[in-house]
């Protein structure tokens, strides 16, 4: 029986769908990220129990208008949800500017967006750093990843919207 061409596209669907969902394929929604303006690292792939690793967020203005707003929030992947003993939290937050850091004002992972301290001009980033506090008695060999939606709006009432941004995983090694 010969498949047609709109069950290999469907078929396509499906899989994509499936491996975004299970946080499987980070790479191409990495790049949908940088080119609308946010990109996502760490200081460090791996950490032991107890350790601490920073996961920094750079949105640039790569527009002719202000930001005026920015909303963002960032959620555990699924993968990382369903592995119970891995056990950690954010501890500390900090928005680097052309000026300096200075600690964040927003309300933390769950709505980062007034972190970024909008108005950010034509050309410019704000890096908002998170670090990440691995609990001394976390479970190993397991990947914590977070996925992000991103809403921006400029002066010109145009905006722009991101999402699901898969942020780099940190790996619990124990020795």
């Amino acid at each position: 029986m010969r498949i047609t061409q709109k069950r290999r596209l469907g078929l396509a669907m499906v899989l994509a769908m499936f491996l975004a969902l299970f946080g499987l394929a980070p790479a191409a929604n990495a790049a949908g990220a940088a080119s609308a303006g946010m990109a996502f690292s760490i200081d460090s792939a791996t950490t032991q129990p107890g350790g601490t690793v920073n996961l920094s967020m750079t949105l640039t203005n790569n527009k002719t208008y202000d930001i005026l707003f920015v909303y963002q929030t960032i959620n555990p992947t699924w993968l990382t949800t369903q592995r119970p003993d891995l056990k950690y939290s954010f501890t500390g937050c900090s928005l680097a500017t052309p000026t300096g850091s200075t600690p964040c004002s927003g309300t933390g992972p769950a709505d980062l967006g007034a972190n970024y301290g909008a108005t950010i001009p034509p050309g410019q980033s704000r890096t908002v750093t998170l670090t990440l506090q691995i609990a001394a008695d976390s479970g190993c060999n397991g990947n914590i990843g977070f996925y992000s939606y991103y809403y921006t709006e400029f002066s010109d009432q145009t905006n722009v919207s991101g999402g699901p941004v898969f942020t780099p995983e940190t790996r619990v090694l124990c020795a």
